[in-house]
């Protein structure tokens, strides 16, 4: 029985290439939102605030009950700790897509902006009433101390910039520029994030080490320099590679200035 007419005519579906494509929704940098930042938010900040402040005061209560020269270096590995703790539990929620990509030009950023950075320190040093002289370590019989290897060597060229960058400029900064960039916008979200981020980085350093001045103006600016690179350019690297080179360098000069007596 052959099927009659029904005098509707039936439009045949256009072909597959004519067909409007949908636009993928996958971004490309984490500064503009995304699913790779959906989980870097309140809860990520608040776990980050929490596992480093305990490790401070953790910290603190080692150096100031414990009398061994192991104490310092104890509760400086108590502060790194937290600090890992808060990055790991930040990359096991999700990786900000954009922020771990690796380009040359953040090698020559870091390269020229960690010695322009301590370059600065020294002026600032002597403008804030330091003598400019170059800095040296203590040492005992003529020798450097045991734990000189983590505490002046280890653990500030290599240690501390990269899990502070990853904690300040990483899980700190991206967690406070996504939870405001869409209440209040990119300018006041990354105005926001680079002001808390390194009034905290100066904070935290002062707390952990006592620091004068114009070692606390010379951190702002370290702070700065490397939340603004974030920033800009969406990446970490560049601004790990300037706390690297910005600690080696006072680090070649102290020991130069131990050699020189």
């Amino acid at each position: 029985m052959s099927e009659q007419p029904t005098g509707v005519d039936v439009a045949d579906p256009p072909p597959a290439e004519s067909r409007p494509r949908r636009r993928s929704s996958r971004r490309t940098d984490w500064r503009l939102g995304g699913s790779t930042v959906a989980r870097w938010r309140e809860r990520t900040l608040a776990v980050a605030l929490v596992a480093v402040g305990l490790s401070v005061i953790v910290g603190a209560l080692i150096a100031s009950l414990w009398s061994s020269s192991w104490a310092s270096s104890l509760a400086t590995v108590v502060g790194w700790v937290g600090m890992l703790v808060a990055v790991a539990w930040a990359l096991s929620r999700s990786r900000p897509i954009g922020l771990f990509v690796f380009r040359w030009v953040d090698v020559l950023f870091g390269l020229g902006l960690g010695i322009v950075l301590r370059t600065a320190a020294g002026w600032i040093d002597v403008d804030l009433g330091g003598s400019g002289a170059f800095p040296s370590y203590a040492t005992v019989n003529g020798a450097l101390s045991s734990t000189w290897w983590l505490d002046d060597l280890l653990g500030p060229v290599v240690i501390a910039p990269s899990l502070e960058e990853l904690f300040f400029r990483g899980v700190l900064l991206v967690s406070l520029y996504t939870v405001l960039r869409r209440p209040f916008g990119k300018i006041s979200a990354g105005l926001v994030a680079f002001l808390a981020t390194t009034g905290f980085f100066v904070l935290l350093h002062a707390v952990a080490f006592d620091s004068g001045s114009a070692a606390a103006v010379s951190l702002a600016l370290l702070g700065g320099v490397c939340a603004a690179l974030v920033l800009l350019t969406g990446r970490i690297w560049a601004a790990i590679v300037t706390h690297v080179v910005y600690n080696a360098t006072f680090v070649i000069l102290a020991v130069l200035g131990t050699l020189l007596g």
